[in-house]
């Protein structure tokens, strides 16, 4: 329905005229300077989107802090928590239950070692992380263009296949923005292969590929996606594939692009994994993404069920965008920006 201006979207567009109004009642607030972004003392750097649900930002963000550990920064991120049921603001590590931190933050801090913190006051979750971490010295907003109480210095767009939909905004579109919301961005990321969109900032590309996977019960367990592929060829593995993320399709394609056959089941983004959705027989693999595999890990009979195989997701962003982000950094990091 949101790729297009059919009936449903247009019974639904008064809504998006609701919506639209208060996004602009909330930005005029910042504008008219009658509230101001809250600084918390490094530079913030935003990765967000347009398009409501996933569109890559978390191994975006994983990515990104990679590349900034790597060139000597010590980046922490800051994240909602989006799927938990954690509202204050609290650090989160590997070993947190994802059903009360969600599981994007657990699958970064056990990705990239950094430290996370989540909160629905995201000042609030900054500032934690940062008296708790004093050694931090830029910290990654995972989602926030919507969210301008946070200050900020730099602001990445994310879009994804699906581009903008059909350029309304919700409930009637998939938009929480407007187009034109990215005039005021700093960078845009295609994350695959975009439909035209018009931009007015610089541009990167995102790339994403998956070519091995590891048991969840046993992680030293380890086969390529060819050997899964030959072992189909050569006998009767019966495969599944499994996930709840925002995209599924995308995930299948993947699998297909390595020749492996699999039955599909697309699980809600963000499933909880509270009981097995999976068949008891007749099936002799199944194949999760990491952001499954996080919350597969807290159920017992999930955690030890050896049909179950992590594929996991190797994303690389174009290194001009890090060489902008650390010139940015450079810029601001005497503090008279972000005080």
């Amino acid at each position: 329905m949101w790729q297009k201006r059919g009936l449903i979207a247009r019974m639904l567009w008064p809504a998006s005229l609701l919506y639209a109004l208060a996004r602009t009642l909330s930005g005029a607030l910042y504008r008219l300077g009658l509230r101001r972004p809250e600084r918390v003392g490094v530079p913030v750097i935003v990765v967000g989107n347009l398009y409501t649900g996933g569109t890559g930002k978390t191994p975006l963000v994983i990515e990104l802090v990679t590349r900034l550990k790597q060139r000597g920064w010590h980046p922490g991120v800051v994240t909602r928590g989006y799927g938990g049921t954690a509202r204050q603001a609290r650090m989160v590590t590997v070993n947190c239950d994802a059903a009360e931190c969600g599981d994007e933050p657990v699958l970064i801090a056990a990705a990239t070692g950094a430290p996370v913190a989540i909160g629905h006051d995201r000042v609030a979750a900054a500032r934690l992380l940062r008296s708790m971490h004093p050694s931090c010295n830029v910290l990654i907003a995972d989602d926030g263009l919507q969210h301008p109480r946070l200050g900020r210095d730099l602001e990445i767009a994310l879009i994804h296949a699906r581009g903008l939909g059909n350029g309304w905004l919700l409930p009637a579109g998939p938009l929480r923005d407007p187009p034109r919301r990215l005039r005021r961005v700093d960078a845009v990321v295609f994350n695959g292969h975009v439909q035209p969109v018009r931009i007015y900032s610089p541009f990167f590309h995102l790339r994403s590929e998956i070519s091995d996977a590891y048991c969840l019960a046993h992680p030293e367990r380890r086969a390529s996606l060819a050997e899964i592929q030959h072992q189909q060829a050569h006998g009767t593995l019966r495969v599944l594939a499994a996930c709840g993320i925002g995209a599924p399709e995308v995930f299948f394609q993947m699998l297909r692009d390595h020749g492996l056959q699999f039955q599909m089941m697309a699980l809600p983004d963000h499933y909880a994994y509270r009981t097995s959705p999976f068949p008891r027989n007749g099936v002799d693999r199944i194949l999760i993404t990491e952001k499954d595999a996080v919350k597969c890990r807290a159920d017992r009979a999930l955690a030890h069920d050896e049909r179950l195989w992590v594929v996991p997701l190797h994303s690389s962003v174009d290194r001009r965008l890090t060489d902008m982000i650390e010139t940015r950094l450079h810029t601001v990091k005497d503090g008279s920006e972000v005080a």
